[in-house]
């Protein structure tokens, strides 16, 4: 909660004057007190008793209430020192960028720069930016290149040091606003020119090239725990580089605290899921990765359904052996494969898939749910999306397991015939519980 401490000063200062105020007071009230008298009368006159003796009848007079005057006063003066509080919450700043709503002189205190106001007028929209050899206790902290908005060529350790804000964080979210950095060598399709480096917490990939729009969630640990560093490693060699990294911090209680272990965690009814480093013409599916991405449950819904991504730039020309050459082209939707000879244009399944895969929990066609375990499979692989086998036709694929979670996988090699691999993009659509599905 934000207090604008200029204001508390001043109340305590109106209050220590208010009691001294009330204690010379206070004497007077006593001296007057001393000369009233305690007993008097009734109305109702004297009576006589028995003996025709007369006899006073006599009761305890209660003093004039004093109090609600000096009340009164004491509420004119508070309302004069109002004070406001108001959650520190994400806000949008003037530009789109989110930040956090706090008072103008926290924002000042902690760097950062207003960006419109927030909290009926009483906060700012405080937009907090660090960059190399920063460190940073703020959630909605942004992380960017050396001389940003412009981009960056040069060779570089730029690393930036997350704290966290109250013992119980327990995870940060990086949203990649911005991520464009050198890709991968074209042998391998690992990353030795620039590196993301994830360190302190749960164990991540390194990952390089376009990662605009993706994500990862960082887990922390519950309580004081060490601190998280983020760093990028470039190499030069002429390349126009920019990032902007926005960095939350993710509350052990929150509800949108992802699962433990999910390195990408998504949230809705239908979504899109892209491994590091996809683009249909020009990415590489990244070498030596080894992730979860999880994908929550929501209400009425019972299971999920996978589909390929559009693909309008598709790849290389299918070869005779599987049709008319020139008529069907290879999707880059999903290119996924391993150490091979021959680039892989059908789907492969199970253990076909045994250096690069995508694991969907018991995965069927759309339409052909299974009565039995082994009729479904775990591991995708190929150039086509599907669980059937040596397909040359992609289909959407189900999964009814829970909690909706797949793995994805790839070794430190790639084969000749799959260099040009760019990994997979895939949309998905929770479906909703039936006796089917259930």
């Amino acid at each position: 909660m934000t207090k604008d401490w200029s204001l508390i000063a001043l109340l305590m200062c109106c209050i220590v004057f208010r009691v001294y105020v009330d204690a010379w007071n206070s004497r007077g009230r006593h001296r007057i007190a001393d000369r009233r008298r305690l007993w008097q009368m009734n109305d109702n006159g004297p009576a006589l008793s028995a003996a025709g003796t007369t006899k006073r009848k006599w009761e305890l007079s209660k003093f004039p209430n004093n109090n609600r005057t000096q009340i009164a006063r004491e509420k004119r003066l508070l309302s004069l020192f109002t004070l406001v509080t108001f959650d520190n919450t994400i806000c949008g700043g003037l530009n789109g960028e989110n930040g956090t709503c706090v008072a103008a002189a926290e924002c000042a205190q902690r760097g950062g720069v207003a960006s419109g106001v927030c909290a009926n007028g009483y906060g700012v929209c405080c937009i907090v930016t660090v960059s190399c050899g920063g460190i940073t206790a703020d959630n909605n902290t942004h992380f960017v290149n050396p001389n940003y908005p412009s981009t960056f060529d040069g060779m570089d350790s730029c690393q930036v040091t997350l704290v966290k804000s109250d013992p119980d964080v327990c995870q940060y979210r990086l949203d990649f606003v911005q991520f464009n950095i050198r890709g991968p060598e074209t042998t391998n399709n690992v990353c030795t020119y620039d590196q993301f480096i994830v360190s302190g917490g749960n164990p991540v990939p390194i990952i390089c090239g376009n990662n605009d729009g993706n994500h990862m969630y960082i887990d922390t640990g519950v309580g004081q725990t060490n601190p998280v560093t983020l760093t990028f490693v470039t190499s030069g060699n002429s390349f126009s580089r920019s990032w902007k990294v926005r960095i939350s911090q993710i509350r052990c209680s929150t509800i949108y605290r992802a699962e433990e272990g999910c390195l990408q965690y998504f949230t809705g009814v239908s979504g899109q899921i892209k491994s590091f480093n996809y683009d249909p013409t020009t990415g590489l599916q990244l070498s030596n990765q080894d992730y979860s991405i999880c994908i929550r449950m929501e209400r009425n819904f019972c299971g999920i359904q996978y589909m390929a991504c559009p693909d309008d730039a598709q790849g290389m020309m299918i070869p005779p052996a599987f049709g008319s050459a020139g008529q069907i082209m290879r999707s880059n939707a999903f290119t996924l494969t391993g150490n091979t000879q021959a680039t892989q244009i059908v789907s492969m399944t199970g253990t076909s898939c045994m250096t690069d895969w995508l694991s969907i929990p018991c995965a069927t066609n759309l339409g052909r749910l299974p009565s039995l375990p082994m009729m479904c499979v775990d591991r995708l692989c190929g150039g086509t999306f599907n669980s059937e086998a040596q397909n040359l036709n992609g289909s959407s694929v189900i999964s009814t397991v829970k909690p909706f979670r797949l793995i994805f996988h790839t070794d430190s090699t790639e084969g000749p015939g799959d260099v040009g691999n760019r990994g997979f993009c895939l949309n998905y659509v929770q479906q909703p519980c039936t006796t089917k599905l259930k």
